[in-house]
């Protein structure tokens, strides 16, 4: 080869490169995207598979697309669902679709490398010349084993149905299909399903998964090459890492998980090469037979190479039950020799300098079979590499678990013991590499100067005590010391020679001059003697002894078999808190395994190497934290006894008592309770702070954030159960158990509140911030979820600011229609405020029943809802509220068209009546007799009228209940913020206001969020009117004023006038709440042009009129009730919208409108 082969400069080389790179980035996203399968493509309940089982299809859709699309075409609310399903998940589908084109890609591009390998587009290149490369033959069978890898990922972790639905919804919601680039043929050919399920127990497909290998196919010469290779060469030079045989099969682990995903390319070698199979059982598996081959995914050959004739004969040597016996108590025996001796080497000041670096080897052989035991029995014991359902694999690992002793505590301590043993010995070796160089030239110049001191002494003139001049030892010695400083450091194995050389003449010149008599000289020498041999031990600090511990520490082989170490974990943790510091070395030696999927990204300088480090850092990460979490909830556990504590044992010692009465406030037995719980609390938090801060990958892991991050999961998880259960109320209970459920759910969120306080300053953290930053959150996103019925386009958990993934907000399934407990409350509200049912009197701000004249509620309700759920709950409920208007007023405007515009009856009517009132200023002669026959005839359009017109008022007045009750809690507990909200809103009115007189003057440009970001604000303070909102945009209706202005004249007559209450409902049994019923109109109007409001008012003005003028032609004028109701009307609309007077008079005589109440 004329130059390195992964040069930058090498175009085969870096091609190559690149194809493997991608590779490890491809299975990364696979793997993270097999998160975020949205479930409704799994379709695995009855809701989903009625919902979508139309609109979401396999394969058999390509048959006849033109037939199911014209079913969808069929049905208009199928294709609306359709519409919204495609809004809701483009963007997901989207993500697994590129995934999915680039393992297409991948196996296109390996092909086309080969291709150019064999027309020799690579000057002097051929495939034979790459697999001689060292480089080379690892890159190319890498790249094969990667394709496999993701094709064997993808089956196990995205299901074959699933991946067709996606498939096919990709190809009808996206433009790629017409595009002719687009290969999606070639990828649904690569990605159909192969009937392999991962469920335990699931049947394999037969020919599975040689026939899902092949459906791309790849030049065959080339599988031949690398399987020879694989079989005969050590690609990796592992086998100098591991120098004893019997560790054989655990160096070569990483070729042999190679060679059984490639062996599947081609299957007749598995089938019917007899000797081949038999050779690979030999050299890889003679004793052992699980093996993991990426990131921890295992496989128990036993059970994959049961279809197969040869490969099934060879291992049987393997499983022979005296095999597995002899392994088995081997790993036994192992196991408790090294651990006894690591407990021994991490005792307290026993690996020290001295020891360490004469003993290298020796440490060294511990940790090999330290981690060569771990690895053995963690996977031949792990459940998850034996199929339940086969009876020899059970008798297997049954045989195996009783001769090797198996018990996971111990193989998990001696787990945690190497990785504590690792680190230490590793941060030294680190420590001393970097002070290798100082050290030695220390050393050497002491033991230079020793000599020359030595050499002064000889010469007679210095006065050691009775030593004779003798110029002979004076110029050895002299002659030695040069020595000594000529040693070179960068040529060590010359130097190493020379120091031996050194100590040898240094311990003859003491024999043949007999110095043994002067204690002093004899010193000297020992002391340079000592420094050289120093010198030989710094010079032996090599690098290569980092590098096999590395190599040695692997525990990629149990990314995932760790987790059925976490409730041990956990449990060790909860006994003894400071476990977490030897924790921190395992967590740091399972980060090791991403040196494997990262090496090849790394070295191809691949954009890709920052989102797949992230992917597994931030695995692991998680993984630490749920190990951890076990922290906060015992924590918590201990919290809710002190709170029992608290709140029912302990009373509040008052400013004054009797001295005799001492003893019994004292209560010193639940004090002492209290006292140990906080302790042990406290002890808990100092655990995990003695974790240092830890490089976990890319991720810094800051145990003060680990723990902050824990307690607030816990404290979400409980509060979020606490609302959840605390709110569901039985719609039958008589009276409604709304206010006992919310002071019962006030008092446990209370509980919550004081234990954080109590416990903030033992654990360190800022309570109050976190109780109200974590409440807010959850109260916001049920919000959010409670919407989303509202909206067409959701908004997913993995969009949702609220939602996250350190702290996530547990979703609890719906007990009724909402969604989420800020649902039920709003609806148990509604329900007990039914304007049918109950009669609202403004006065007071009360809800009577109508038959029983009994209170229901008031806006006590509202400051009980402030206390248990804060101002969160009540914005939320308010924007809630704002959702269901919306939904009323869109239902009311297609009811209008429907019964009305489509009505020719109607609309005849609505235009006699019409004719005969304009103009609007005049009087409608014969006035009774033309209202009441156009009443008489569109009778049945005002029921469901009616029935819209009070739900819209009827939430408006909830509203502004909860405006009030914000505004006056806000002016309470945080008056600078509301005065300061009032006068900003004030402000920029103003400045509105003068923008459109005089448009020079400034106005806040399109961009600016200004606006926006107040009005937050100010409903969150209450500072608005509910009133005045547009809820929705309306176009032009014809008939409109005329049909609300009929609409309340019909129902007049169903309400009667009472001096104390204003305007109440006649009939028990026929139900019609009045300020509903005028807040709904006002509301429907407020949607519409001015214009309208004008006419309705005028038509209204008319019939006051008209009716006045018609009753005083009789002998005893009298005040008809239905003028009354009208004036009522007006004057209420008048307070309500804070208009002048002069809105009504200007349609209605000032006298009437002044007189009316004083002939009542």
């Amino acid at each position: 080869m004329m130059l390195d082969f992964l040069a930058e400069n090498n175009l085969c080389g870096q091609a190559i490169l690149r194809i493997v790179s991608c590779g490890n980035a491809i299975i990364a996203e696979l793997l993270r995207l097999s998160e975020f399968i949205p479930a409704v493509f799994r379709l695995k309940d009855r809701a989903d598979q009625q919902k979508y089982g139309d609109i979401i299809f396999d394969f058999s859709y390509f048959k006849g697309p033109e037939l199911c699309e014209s079913k969808l075409e069929a049905k208009p609310e199928l294709q609306d669902l359709d519409e919204e399903f495609r809004e809701n998940n483009i963007e997901i589908v989207t993500r697994f679709y590129l995934a999915f084109q680039s393992v297409h890609k991948y196996i296109v591009d390996l092909n086309r490398y080969l291709d150019d390998l064999n027309e020799g587009v690579y000057i002097q290149q051929t495939l034979e010349t790459v697999l001689l490369n060292e480089d080379g033959k690892q890159l190319l069978c890498e790249a094969l084993y990667l394709y496999g890898v993701m094709l064997l990922v993808i089956d196990q972790k995205i299901e074959g149905e699933v991946r067709e639905r996606m498939l096919v919804s990709y190809y009808r919601y996206s433009a790629a299909r017409s595009s002719a680039d687009s290969n999606m043929d070639d990828i649904c050919k690569l990605l159909r399903s192969t009937g392999y399920s991962s469920q335990p127990g699931a049947k394999r497909p037969p020919n599975y998964p040689e026939s899902y290998f092949q459906r791309v196919p790849i030049n065959e010469a080339f599988i031949s090459m690398v399987i020879g290779r694989l079989r005969s060469d050590d690609i990796y030079n592992q086998v100098s890492a591991y120098p004893l045989p019997e560790h054989r099969s655990t160096a070569l682990a990483n070729q042999a998980a190679m060679l059984y995903v490639i062996l599947y390319f081609d299957p007749s070698i598995l089938h019917t090469h007899q000797a081949k199979m038999r050779e690979i059982v030999d050299k890889y598996f003679p004793d052992n037979w699980v093996i993991s081959i990426y990131m921890g995914i295992t496989v128990n050959l036993g059970d994959a190479w049961e279809p197969y004739k040869a490969a099934k004969t060879a291992l049987n040597n393997t499983l022979d039950l005296s095999n597995v016996k002899e392994q088995a108590s081997r790993y036994a025996t192992v196991s408790e020799r090294v651990h006894a001796q690591v407990q021994q080497f991490l005792k307290e000041g026993y690996l020290r300098e001295e020891m360490v670096l004469d003993n290298i080897p020796r440490l060294l052989n511990c940790l090999r079979d330290c981690n060569v035991a771990i690895r053995w029995l963690m996977l031949h014991t792990a459940d998850s590499a034996c199929d339940p359902n086969n009876k020899r694999l059970r008798q297997i690992k049954d045989q195996i678990l009783t001769d090797s002793r198996y018990n996971p505590k111990i193989l998990f301590q001696l787990l945690l013991d190497t990785a504590q043993f690792e680190f230490i010995l590793k941060e030294m070796f680190k420590q001393m590499l970097s002070e290798k160089q100082a050290k030695w030239e220390y050393y050497k110049k002491e033991g230079s100067e020793r000599m020359t001191e030595l050499a002064d002494v000889f010469s007679g003139v210095k006065p050691l005590t009775r030593v004779e001049k003798n110029e002979n030892l004076q110029a050895w010695f002299r002659e030695i010391s040069k020595q000594i400083l000529s040693l070179n450091y960068d040529d060590s194995t010359a130097a190493g020679r020379k120091t031996v050389q050194l100590i040898q003449a240094l311990e003859e010149v003491q024999e043949f001059h007999q110095l043994e008599s002067n204690l002093q000289v004899c010193q000297f020498l020992a002391d340079t003697r000592k420094f050289l041999h120093q010198m030989i031990r710094t010079i032996n600090i090599k690098e290569e002894v980092l590098i096999t511990m590395q190599i040695v520490g692997d525990l990629s082989f149990a990314w995932q078999l760790i987790d059925s170490f976490t409730s041990i974990m956990q449990e060790s943790i909860r006994v003894n808190p400071s476990m977490v510091t030897k924790l921190r070395a395992t967590f740091l030696k399972l980060a090791s395994a991403l040196d494997l999927p990262l090496l090849r990204i790394n070295q191809a300088n691949s954009p890709d190497l920052l989102s797949v480090s992230q992917y597994y850092s931030g695995e692991l990460v998680s993984y630490v934290r749920k190990v951890l979490q076990i922290i906060p909830e015992s924590m918590f556990t201990s919290l809710l006894k002190i709170i029992k504590l608290q709140t029912h044992d302990i009373i509040e010692v008052p400013t004054r008592l009797d001295k005799d009465k001492l003893r019994d406030y004292a209560q010193l037995s639940p004090r002492y309770e209290v006292a140990k719980l906080t302790h042990a609390i406290s002890i808990f938090t100092e655990g995990i702070l003695m974790m240092k801060t830890t490089l976990v990958g890319i991720i810094k892991v800051d145990p003060k954030q680990l723990l902050e991050d824990g307690i607030r999961k816990e404290l979400v998880k409980r509060v979020a159960f606490a609302l959840h259960r605390g709110l569901i109320f039985n719609p039958r209970a008589k009276p409604s158990e709304l206010m006992p459920k919310l002071k019962e759910l006030g008092a446990t969120m209370d509980g919550f509140h004081r234990s954080f306080e109590y416990i903030q300053d033992y654990v360190n953290i800022y309570g109050l911030k976190i109780w109200q930053e974590e409440v807010s959150r959850i109260i916001n996103y049920n919000v959010e979820q409670e919407c989303n019925n509202f909206l067409r386009t959701k908004i997913q958990d993995w969009q949702s600011m609220y939602q996250s993934t350190h702290i996530p907000i547990p979703k609890l399934p719906p007990v009724d229609e909402s969604v989420t407990f800020i649902g039920r409350l709003c609806r148990e509200i509604l329900r007990i405020t039914d304007p049918k049912m109950t009669c609202h009197i403004d006065q007071l701000n009360t809800w009577y029943d109508m038959k029983t004249h009994q209170e229901v509620t008031s806006s006590r309700l509202f400051s009980e809802i402030q206390t248990t759920l804060g101002t969160f709950g009540l914005n939320g409920l308010d924007r809630l509220l704002c959702f269901m208007i919306v939904k009323e007023l869109q239902n009311f405007l297609s009811m209008f068209q429907k019964i009305i515009l489509r009505d020719r009856t109607v609309q005849d009517t609505l235009k006699t009546l019409m004719n005969a009132v304009s103009p609007l200023k005049s009087i409608v002669a014969n006035s009774n007799k033309i209202y009441l026959s156009a009443i008489a005839k569109t009778q049945k359009i005002w029921t469901a009228y009616l029935e819209a017109i009070m739900k819209v008022g009827q939430m408006q007045i909830l509203r502004q209940q909860i405006a009030n009750e914000l505004n006056y809690s806000c002016r309470f507990d945080s008056k600078h913020l509301a005065a300061a909200l009032e006068n900003l809103n004030k402000a920029l009115l103003a400045d509105i206001e003068a923008h459109y007189q005089d448009p020079s003057l400034p106005y806040p440009k399109e961009d600016n969020t200004l606006l926006y970001e107040i009005t937050a604000y100010l409903e969150a303070a209450g500072i608005h009117n509910p009133l005045n909102k547009i809820y929705i945009t309306t176009k032009r209706l014809p008939y409109f004023p005329i049909v609300n202005f009929l609409f309340l004249i019909a129902q007049l007559p169903k309400l009667q006038y009472n001096k104390n209450l204003g305007m109440v409902c006649r009939k028990p049994a026929d139900p019609v709440d009045w300020p509903p019923l005028v807040l709904g109109l006002l509301t429907l109007l407020k949607q519409f042009h001015s214009r309208y409001t004008e006419q309705f008012l005028a038509l209204i003005g008319q019939f006051i009129r008209s009716t006045v003028e018609q009753c005083t032609s009789q002998k005893i004028p009298e005040m008809p009730a239905d003028v009354v109701g009208a004036l009522l009307f007006l004057e209420d609309y008048v307070r309500y919208t804070k208009l002048p007077r002069r809105v009504a008079e200007a349609h209605v005589p000032n006298f009437i409108f002044d007189e009316f109440r004083t002939v009542l």
